[in-house]
């Protein structure tokens, strides 16, 4: 699997990875345990395995304010969920996605424009029963700044950065 993804500017970055380690040490499962050097909260805007993305992008769009609108849950298997930050679809947000997606190619239906949920995960693999635990040590601040994009490739764990801030 391949991504497109906005990175963060370090308050927000750093926002996002509380966020991580007060689920972790409350013993629910969490983005801080994937310690991966590519593991960085970030918005994806595009994904596939067979996706390919032209030389250029609409990086001149950053950085772009983003605002977090609470939090979402997406199912992940029976009695698992996956546990996010919802990002507010503004008009400059949906400009950049739409702009990129008319250089890209294989990327997965539901990360196209139309279909797309913008979002930042907290948690995968989480159980039903761990959700109100988990949502109450959430800090639902409502800003963020995106200042950069990369690409994560998952069959070489490798991230290249497409735009300043990127890591």
């Amino acid at each position: 699997m391949r991504s497109i993804e906005l990175v963060f500017d370090d308050p927000t970055d750093s926002l996002v990875r509380a966020d991580w380690a007060r689920l972790a040490a409350a013993g629910l499962p969490s983005l801080a345990a994937h310690t991966s050097p590519s593991n960085s909260p970030h918005i994806t805007l595009a994904a596939g395995a067979e996706l390919e993305a032209g030389p250029d992008g609409p990086w001149d769009q950053l950085p772009l304010d983003v605002t977090f609108s609470g939090a979402i849950i997406f199912p992940a298997g029976t009695g698992k969920y996956v546990l996010a930050r919802s990002v507010l679809l503004d008009p400059a947000l949906l400009d950049l996605h739409r702009a990129l997606h008319r250089n890209v190619s294989g990327a997965l239906p539901l990360t196209c424009p139309g279909a797309w949920t913008p979002h930042v995960t907290i948690a995968r693999r989480i159980a039903g029963p761990q959700l109100g635990t988990a949502m109450d040590l959430l800090d639902l601040r409502i800003e963020g700044r995106c200042t950069g994009a990369r690409l994560w490739d998952g069959s070489t764990r490798t991230v290249t950065p497409l735009a300043a801030g990127s890591s």
